[in-house]
């Protein structure tokens, strides 16, 4: 999908706060509300915008703990890495998961209630799991920067 000038702006528009209306997105890039809502159905249906999300502060639903995770697979076959990403996609303690390139094989942002959760998701999901080599895990001290916002330029898109 060719993206241009307007897609660009709208883009970085909804990126941070996708609660505007048609209208006051139409005001910020020059566009008719109704030019808004076909741009960005498009935008959605071509799979440019992926989710339209709200982002949940962990401490305030009870899991106040996160940890980024590095695993290693036992051996990095096709159907082992399609098994581990499909366990990703279905365990809800996992908030982000990356296939890497590295020292490991797949890096977790993994959330919990307290470390005896985490100690009893440890043993769940990896333990458990006879694809998985090793694990190493850091404890998140700090959130410093939440979010999902691509930079975009709209010159990029001349």
């Amino acid at each position: 999908m060719r993206l241009d000038q307007l897609d660009a702006r709208l883009l970085r528009m909804v990126q941070t706060h996708n609660r505007h209306t048609s209208e006051e997105l139409g005001d910020m890039v020059g566009l008719s509300a109704t030019a808004v809502q076909r741009r960005v159905k498009r935008l959605r249906d071509e799979g440019v915008i992926e989710a339209d999300i709200s982002v949940v502060k962990p401490k305030a639903v009870g899991r106040p703990i996160a940890m980024l995770v590095l695993v290693s697979l036992e051996r990095e076959r096709v159907d082992i890495v399609d098994r581990f990403k499909q366990s990703i996609r279905h365990t809800p303690e996992v908030m982000n998961g990356y296939y890497i390139t590295g020292d490991a094989d797949f890096v977790l942002i993994v959330t919990a209630k307290s470390m005896e959760d985490y100690e009893s998701f440890t043993r769940k999901f990896f333990y458990e799991n006879p694809d998985i080599k090793g694990f190493k895990t850091m404890v998140i001290m700090d959130r410093v920067k939440v979010g999902f916002s691509v930079p975009i330029d709209p010159d990029d898109f001349l």
